[in-house]
């Protein structure tokens, strides 16, 4: 295995350190019940203010006990099958959501320096586990950032890993918060990960931290004044410049993807369909976001689904029957 052809790998974010507010261990149950449906991926989206303290003073000290909970989530994957691919959804220096860091990742070194450290702790932990149990995500969304700086960042990040670990496969997200290739990184020999939110007025209908207010109740295709999004579209800008970059010998993946618990229900599984039907196309794996919450298939909070009783949690057992299917 390596990042010029990765796996089509299916699964789904799992949150437990997507913040410091969580910070919880992982739950071998959801391990169970993912390849118990046939999943074999996880992705986990990782704050580092979960293991170190957000001032740079204290950037590289790491609390073991908590390096350890993910240390047992990658056992999980081995026992259960399934893949673990770890991100820095917040890394020293650098994250898409608010707050915003002490220090910049893009324009400054000691933020640079604190990040290559980090990454160069997992890589020593994991160094000799098989790609196929773990891989790394360097950076969650990059957002408008210049290529030039994106990729002098992504390579002292991968050196980092590499010096510790010269054979993990690494993977690193697309500019423009995950949905631009990045022709720039071919020469690292690192795969690419895209994302599945687009039109955003599906996605994210309704969802506070977008500024969706007066968005319109959507519908699947989506007519926007004169724009139409349909599965054409989907192909020719979500899909196809990806291809593109396929066939520079880079794997893509689709790191992200799914839509908020107030986007209508059959609108949701309309458009989700056409994606799933034309990443299948393309020979592609996802990893949806999320599997417990208002995204996903479990406990998610809709208003217009019949939720299946499923051990103690609520499962939108027609969106979990159509992802199996691809």
């Amino acid at each position: 295995m390596d990042a010029s052809k990765l796996p089509r790998w299916r699964g789904f974010n799992l949150l437990e350190k997507f913040t410091d507010r969580m910070n919880a261990p992982f739950v071998e149950a959801d391990f169970e019940w993912l390849a118990e449906w046939g999943f074999d991926f996880v992705r986990l989206p990782l704050s580092y203010w979960c293991w170190a303290k957000p001032d740079p003073d204290h950037w590289l000290e790491m609390d073991e006990a908590v390096l350890a909970e993910i240390d047992q989530c990658v056992e999980f994957g081995r026992q259960y099958g399934i893949h673990v691919n770890i991100n820095f959804h917040r890394g020293p220096g650098y994250c898409v959501n608010p707050p915003e860091e002490p220090l910049d990742l893009w324009t400054d070194e000691a933020a640079l320096e604190a990040c290559a450290f980090h990454w160069a702790r997992f890589a020593e932990r994991y160094k000799g586990m098989p790609n196929e149990r773990v891989t790394f995500d360097l950076l969650n969304e990059p957002a408008a950032l210049s290529e030039d700086v994106y990729v002098r960042v992504c390579a002292r990040l991968v050196g980092a890993i590499r010096e510790q670990d010269p054979d993990r496969l690494i993977i690193a997200d697309g500019l423009l918060w995950g949905n631009q290739p990045v022709p720039g990184l071919v020469g690292l020999g690192v795969a690419q990960s895209t994302r599945g939110y687009q039109p955003m007025q599906i996605s994210h209908y309704k969802a506070s931290w977008v500024r969706s207010e007066g968005w319109a109740e959507p519908t699947w295709p989506l007519v926007l004044g004169n724009e139409v999004w349909d599965r054409d579209r989907l192909q020719r800008q979500q899909v196809e410049p990806w291809q593109a970059l396929e066939a520079r010998g880079v794997g893509v993946h689709v790191g992200e993807w799914g839509a908020f618990c107030h986007t209508p229900h059959a609108v949701v599984l309309a458009w989700m369909r056409d994606q799933l039907e034309l990443w299948k196309a393309a020979g592609w794996g996802w990893a949806m976001w999320n599997f417990r919450g208002s995204f996903g298939i479990l406990d998610s909070g809709r208003e217009d689904v019949e939720y299946e009783d499923f051990r103690g949690h609520r499962l939108d057992r027609e969106m979990l029957e159509l992802i199996r299917q691809y």
